[in-house]
């Protein structure tokens, strides 16, 4: 084990991290290379300027110190770094941006700012140095593993389910629902299925309600008996 000589003397430049990692991010993340890759991410956009803060994927897979520091047993860096990567955006920490002809990508932190720079950079409203000119996309993550990291355990039956939703909702939608699922502790294929049902019969986003409004609606409402007290 290699030590660690502590910290030294004087004034030392700081990583601010939100509050939110401690409180509802860091709980969730059950993965060592996940975490090691947030926080590494974090302190990378920490050192950088302007209003678009992002790393490229071509730019992570050539540091060596990151890579050495991922690695496992029997697991390379890249190979761990692409699994981390995939779990942090099914996650919803980080947003992806894939060029279309899948040579590069681009992270953004999942905040106000990193989805306006996200959406502008799939939407050709601003490109990177190091981008090809061809057409981008943000990248979705596989239905499955953002049930498996979001929900629970994939079995063969849950998988069934999940194809056919696939099929009949949009991705957006169940990437949604998840994510309210999650906010609310209602971690049930049955909590997000009723919210996908009520969307696919009323409409989604057409009727402004209150913050507070919304909350009692999945708390309260037609949702509640999903919900883990």
């Amino acid at each position: 084990m290699k030590g660690f000589a502590g910290f030294p003397e004087g004034p030392v430049r700081m990583t601010p991290l939100p509050a939110t990692f401690f409180t509802d991010l860091l709980p969730s993340i059950d993965h060592l290379g996940e975490l090691k890759l947030i926080l590494y991410v974090l302190w990378r956009f920490s050192q950088q300027e302007g209003a678009r803060r992002y790393l490229a994927l071509s730019e992570l897979r050539e540091d060596s110190e990151l890579l050495s520091t991922l690695k496992e047993a029997g697991r390379g860096g890249e190979e761990v770094l692409s699994d981390a990567l995939e779990r942090s955006v099914a996650r919803g920490t980080l947003l992806a941006v894939r060029s279309a002809g899948k040579d590069d990508a681009w992270y953004f932190l999942n905040s106000p700012r990193g989805k306006a720079a996200a959406e502008g950079l799939a939407r050709g409203d601003w490109k990177p140095d190091d981008a090809p000119s061809h057409p981008r996309q943000v990248e979705r993550p596989n239905i499955f593993t953002l049930y498996e990291q979001n929900i629970g355990m994939l079995t063969p039956m849950v998988a069934e389910i999940l194809r056919d939703a696939e099929k009949e909702y949009p991705a957006g939608w169940i990437e949604e629902a998840v994510r309210i699922a999650v906010e609310h502790n209602a971690r049930s294929w049955k909590y997000i299925a009723a919210i996908l049902a009520r969307w696919k019969k009323e409409g989604r986003g057409e009727k402004k309600t209150s913050p507070e409004d919304e909350r009692r609606r999945y708390i309260e409402g037609e949702y509640a008996d999903f919900i883990e007290h």
